[in-house]
């Protein structure tokens, strides 16, 4: 692994042109947390819409479809939006987006059907979309370019935080409190049965959301009423398509986006179906398919704390390690816990899903931080790319849920099988970080 000095003055991170941006950097940060609590009370919702519609796993992960689906739908606009405005506009038309697709999970409850939350999710993605499009480059500005980096990794590590508050309240305010039947005891169910105990479950799924959207109500308050730096707002003039063309010649900024398309799909499939992959493994062992649920949840916490702590740690390292390098290490441990998911049956198998977390933790910023290096004015555009690489999400988990469907492949159990997906996502990340170290290792 390449070892390197820090060849910056600037000591501190956020400090640029004699300016301190720690105010800013905070409330913007604090944005990190409230997307990184929607993306996390998302994922178990697969298996809890599943269960209250009498769904298939894969009709399931619609919810997944809608809420990546809103990232990509909005990318482009919003950093169109951004160019012409600012990052701040951006980030309060974020906010407001964010609290209305929250509240309209009110609406979407009254119906008694699935499509209205889906709805919902497309909405409040697109204003998550707004956010990261906005949210990232503006950490990036908040300082030296030779520290973006690092600072990126830091705001980023506050997003893990709202993730496990989202986790945490999935599993104690939705999961516990859904009725206790199994998918087969609400099969049975008469119509008339069946649709008191699904408009009881989506009473309890709703209000966490409704909670998120007043909060946000009162985070779109604060940061429009904050002094917010205006930096790499000065171009206003919107030309997409030539800065389009302009950055897609640049190749680590084109395989940066094609990296993280394949990051964000192994990260939402490992985080969704840790869910059904733990409930197997527990009801083997003899618990109910709630008491296996949640625990499975639990599960899904620990990984995401362990996630929190390998992104500081990792943070500190790339002071003195070669980006590229800790990537591609990462990646490839990452890919050797698969193969362990896959071919370990039972705990072990789960233990090592779990371990994944660790080496996840580092890589979306610095795939972000890494394709949009040295891009300048055309990072907001650079932004919207990656964002966009955010469908990932979308299109990987629906194709694992169609494998998790089949319940036996090879004489396997199908949801082993089905991490084969998230093996050749990591492959795809080890190549990146081998090309990007090749890139900057005499840089």
């Amino acid at each position: 692994m390449h070892i390197h000095k820090p060849k910056s003055k600037n000591k501190h991170i956020l400090t640029k042109d004699g300016v301190n941006y720690l105010l800013p950097f905070i409330l913007v940060t604090t944005c990190f947390a409230l997307w990184g609590f929607a993306n996390d009370i998302t994922n178990p919702m697969v298996k809890a819409f599943s269960k209250i519609f009498r769904m298939s796993v894969t009709d399931g992960a619609l919810v997944q479809v809608a809420f990546y689906g809103g990232y990509f739908a909005m990318a482009f606009p919003a950093a169109m939006f951004i160019r012409k405005y600012s990052y701040k506009a951006g980030v309060l038309m974020g906010l407001g987006l964010y609290a209305l697709g929250a509240l309209l999970f009110l609406p979407a409850s009254w119906t008694g059907m699935y499509y209205p939350f889906l709805g919902a999710y497309f909405i409040l993605t697109c204003g998550l979309s707004f956010l990261e499009t906005s949210c990232n480059p503006y950490i990036l500005s908040m300082g030296g370019e030779d520290t973006a980096t690092r600072r990126l990794n830091l705001a980023q590590s506050f997003n893990p935080m709202g993730s496990l508050c989202g986790m945490f309240v999935a599993m104690n305010f939705i999961q516990a409190k859904l009725n206790p039947a199994s998918t087969e005891e609400r099969a049975l169910l008469s119509d008339a049965d069946f649709a008191a105990m699904r408009d009881a479950d989506l009473n309890v799924l709703i209000q966490p959301y409704l909670i998120i959207g007043a909060v946000i109500a009162i985070m779109f308050i604060v940061i429009w009423r904050a002094n917010m730096p205006h930096n790499a707002d000065k171009n206003h003039d919107v030309h997409p398509l030539t800065t389009l063309k302009r950055i897609a010649k640049i190749d680590y900024y084109r395989e940066g986006v094609i990296a993280q398309f394949f990051y964000v799909g192994v990260q939402i499939m490992c985080w969704t179906f840790i869910i059904q992959y733990g409930t197997r493994v527990f009801m083997q062992e003899g618990m109910t398919e709630q008491e296996a649920e949640v625990l499975s949840q639990t599960y899904n916490i620990v990984a995401m704390a362990i996630f929190v702590c390998s992104r500081f740690i990792c943070t500190l390292f790339l002071k003195y390690v070669n980006a590229g390098a800790l990537l591609g290490t990462l990646a490839v441990a990452g890919a050797l816990l698969t193969i362990g998911v896959i071919f370990i049956d039972g705990r072990w198998g789960l233990y090592c899903l779990v371990g994944i977390s660790a080496c996840m933790s580092l890589m979306f910023p610095t795939i972000y931080g890494i394709a949009l290096q040295g891009l300048g004015d055309d990072a907001k555009f650079g932004a919207a790319g990656l964002i966009m690489a955010i469908l990932g999400g979308s299109v990987l988990p629906p194709l694992q849920a169609s494998i998790i469907d089949r319940h036996e492949v090879f004489g396997m159990p199908a949801v082993n099988i089905s991490f084969v997906l998230p093996f050749l996502c990591f492959v795809v990340i080890i190549i990146y970080g081998y090309r990007t170290f090749k890139r900057t290792r005499n840089a």
